[in-house]
């Protein structure tokens, strides 16, 4: 099989797609991956934007409630949502009013407990509908699948973690539970430290400084000095590779998607099970086409 874009299937497609819509603690169980941030809103805002006189904290209230359903917790009570939130039970009555009325929040009346609505998915879809990134990459991913039978995903960089904004899933995937919207720490995925390596220092610094450093498995880095080692390697390759640091079984190779400047703005990869690995060889192979494929979804100059 020939690695070149123009020759094997993760070719420029002649049309581009017009649907946008896609569709890894020791992770041995797949559901244990962070699907959504959690917590207080406010914790992922700047001080300096928290302390403006525009800032305006009845949106943060209500987006903590909503946050407050975080993939774990599918239906809350009124009482449950006042206690995560940090409210009195007089404003979590209020807010899960009105956003219930608004449509973002169902209640069933026999037990009385609020959950998620179908309508907080609009947000979700618009971001992928109106994605360039997602648009020009995604006729990449599925030749890229059908050429490898494997899985293949686009993740950008949000604070320390990676998101996945499209994924397409073969039959041979090792965690059917991580979709579009899954996050995942960047320094111990491949996708997350291919686009690191394409960072400076201080930015590096920065976003491990705020990164929750930890073994996943037996397998994970988590030495910061070490960290920024493997980031020099994987910017002189062009591209990432690591073997079940956050998924066991999991191996992973990734290269980033650049702007017309070459600041790294997302990352594609192939996740492979253990199963189904080889050999060595197998890791030039993959990296050969997830650098094809990112050099082909990046933008070349203006």
């Amino acid at each position: 099989m020939t690695t070149d874009i123009k020759k094997t299937a993760v070719k420029k497609p002649a049309a581009a797609a017009k649907s946008a819509n896609a569709k890894m603690k020791p992770v041995k169980n797949a559901e244990a991956a962070n699907t959504s941030p959690a917590g207080n809103p406010a914790d992922v805002a700047e001080s300096s934007a928290v302390d403006s006189p525009l800032y305006v904290n009845s949106v943060e209230k209500s987006m903590r409630v909503l946050m407050a359903f975080d993939g774990q917790q599918r239906q809350l009570s009124l009482s449950q949502i006042a206690a995560v939130t940090g409210f009195d039970l007089s404003t979590a009555q209020r807010f899960t009013f009105t956003l219930t009325a608004l449509g973002y929040l169902s209640k069933d009346e026999e037990s009385r407990k609020y959950e998620l609505a179908p309508k907080v998915l609009n947000f979700a879809y618009h971001y992928l509908a109106s994605s360039e990134l997602v648009r020009r990459a995604t006729p990449y991913l599925q030749q890229l699948s059908q050429e490898t039978e494997e899985t293949t995903n686009l993740t950008i960089l949000d604070g320390s973690d990676i998101v996945f904004v499209q994924r397409i899933v073969s039959r041979n995937v090792l965690n059917p539970t991580v979709v579009s919207g899954t996050r995942l720490p960047a320094f111990c995925t491949a996708s997350g430290l291919a686009i690191l390596s394409r960072m400076d220092e201080v930015d590096v610094d920065r976003i491990l400084s705020m990164t929750d450093l930890r073994m996943h498995t037996p397998f994970t880095v988590t030495d910061p000095v070490k960290i920024k080692q493997r980031l020099a390697m994987f910017r002189e390759q062009g591209y990432a590779h690591i073997r079940e640091e956050y998924f066991l079984g999991d191996m992973s190779t990734a290269a980033a998607v650049t702007d017309f400047r070459g600041r790294a703005v997302g990352a594609v990869n192939v996740a492979v099970t253990k199963a189904r690995w080889v050999d060595d060889n197998d890791e030039r192979r993959y990296a050969d086409l997830v650098m094809s494929a990112a050099r082909a979804i990046s933008v070349q100059g203006r």
